[in-house]
């Protein structure tokens, strides 16, 4: 503490002293002080000297704030902890352990105490079973030999990329199309175990006016759309060059793509497209964004170049269903990961979901993106020459239409599409790559550290944009850490914040 004055008090056995001033209180992790407070959001647990530093920082900037809830919250509690509070409870139990004995009758024999029911008992507890959570359990139960409960809130395993056969009989991406691409040996060797493999190039056009142009743009995009002849690379690049605009410094995603190819393309491909998808402007968003679509002069118009390209050969979910088949593990969908939390006993925790969500939104929500689909079949074979067709224009209200029969290559009389259109409500799918967001995440980040029984793995767990392959890289390099798990009697799992 600095005194009396001090905005936040840094030794929690004696921080109640200090409530009733209005002041935070950061603790070392101290049982007590983590029973009766730790759910209290003016009080942080930290065990390392770097999280006590943010601890403190944020301790500090709450106290300062302008918002004062939290006092309330502190008075309630400090209602709870009375005496008055106590000697009225402790009397009423007393009062009813009496009434009991007078009402019950004399028996010469000693009372038999029913058995007191045991929690189910698991190494580790998963929340979440798309790519980080399946990952996760499958090598903590097949390599480190632990007893693994997953849990997920949908009724469903596989996440986002959850498929299955529609009315029709169609196989459908229930949320939105996902076609695995990957340049790692490691990645693609491992899922293999579960899955065999459709080979797959994944092909776009984006709709322009009465165009339907390869995207990303190629050479074939500038010869269709300004009615040029370009024959060679380098004629392309030169091209390109010619309608390139400098920018001293690239800072976001329209400087990136208008430093590269000009407005003109900017603003036809890429303007609207993103205001659509994010809900801002290129402008408004990291450099990140459109870097991840690259502009080619040559005419490959596949969407990837990455050396595996395939689609499971049976579907998502049945590979996810192999990685999941273990005597080690078990499997509960449908279920809110609190109210399992409170029903069974475990050592370590993983979570795949909102990191905001996990600490209770104790600085504010994390910004993402969502997504609404629309399904259809329609009674024909086929409906469009490539999967998806994008549409980048700022007038038609969906991103892009996919038709999945491209992508699993089944063999039905019929057809189904999505239309996928973006919103600001609903499920968490893309974490907005805005300064002020990392800034909030690394608040969050901070309390993370401060887990020292819980691993952060995923997307929404670590709030990066990950494509599927990084996120089981990113599973694998979380479970090499724990390598304690795999001498049998060893330490107690470790805190491990994504790779």
């Amino acid at each position: 503490s600095r005194g009396k004055s001090a905005d936040l008090h840094s030794c929690a056995t004696r921080g109640i002293r200090y409530w009733p001033g209005g002041r935070p209180v950061v603790s070392t992790p101290i049982r007590d002080v983590e029973r009766h407070y730790g759910d209290l959001s003016s009080v942080w647990i930290a065990s390392t000297p770097e999280a006590f530093i943010s601890a403190c920082d944020a301790a500090l900037a709450m106290a300062r704030g302008s918002s004062k809830a939290w006092l309330a919250e502190i008075d309630a509690a400090l209602a709870e902890l009375s005496w008055d509070q106590t000697l009225l409870r402790m009397s009423a139990q007393l009062d009813r352990i009496q009434a009991r004995r007078l009402a019950a009758p004399l028996s010469s024999q000693a009372p038999v105490r029913p058995a007191r029911p045991t929690k189910p008992r698991y190494d580790v507890l998963v929340v979440g079973a798309g790519f980080a959570g399946a990952v996760m359990a499958e090598r903590l139960a097949a390599d480190a030999g632990k007893r693994v409960l997953v849990v997920d809130r949908r009724p469903h395993i596989a996440g986002n990329a959850w498929d299955h056969l529609d009315a029709a009989g169609v196989m459908i991406h229930e949320y939105g199309p996902h076609i695995f691409h990957t340049n790692s040996v490691d990645v693609f060797a491992y899922l293999s175990r579960f899955t065999r493999w459709r080979p797959y190039e994944h092909r776009v056009l984006a709709q322009v006016g009465d165009l339907r142009v390869p995207m990303p743009i190629n050479r074939t995009t500038l010869n269709a759309f300004y009615g040029l002849d370009l024959q060679t690379d380098e004629a392309a690049a030169a091209f390109l060059a010619s309608r390139a605009e400098p920018v001293e410094t690239v800072r976001t995603s329209e400087d990136v793509v208008v430093s590269a190819i000009g407005r003109d393309l900017y603003e036809t491909f890429f303007q609207g497209y993103t205001r659509k998808q994010w809900g801002l402007d290129p402008s408004e968003l990291d450099k990140s964004v459109t870097s991840r679509v690259p502009t080619r002069t040559d005419t490959d118009d596949r969407y990837f170049t990455d050396t595996f390209q395939a689609m499971p050969l049976e579907g998502y979910t049945r590979m996810f269903e192999r990685m999941l088949d273990h005597p080690n593990i078990e499997v509960r969908t449908g279920v809110e990961f609190r109210d399992v939390m409170a029903e069974v006993v475990f050592d370590h925790l993983v979570f795949t979901g909102p990191i905001d969500e996990y600490f209770g939104f104790r600085h504010g929500r994390l910004p993402y993106r969502s997504l609404r689909f629309r399904h259809e079949t329609l009674d024909q074979a086929n409906a469009q020459p490539v999967a998806t067709i994008n549409f980048p224009d700022e007038a038609t209200p969906y991103t892009r239409v996919t038709e999945y029969k491209h992508l699993t290559g089944q063999a039905h009389g019929s057809t189904s599409l999505t239309w996928e259109y973006p919103s600001a409500q609903g499920d968490p799918y893309y974490p907005i790559p805005r300064p002020e967001n990392q800034a909030l995440y690394k608040q969050y980040e901070a309390l993370a550290a401060a887990e020292t029984d819980v691993s952060f793995v995923g997307r929404l767990a670590t709030y990066r944009y990950y494509n599927m392959d990084q996120v089981v890289g990113q599973a694998l390099a979380t479970y090499r850490k724990l390598s304690s798990l795999k001498a049998p009697g060893g330490e107690p799992l470790g805190a491990v914040a994504g790779a």
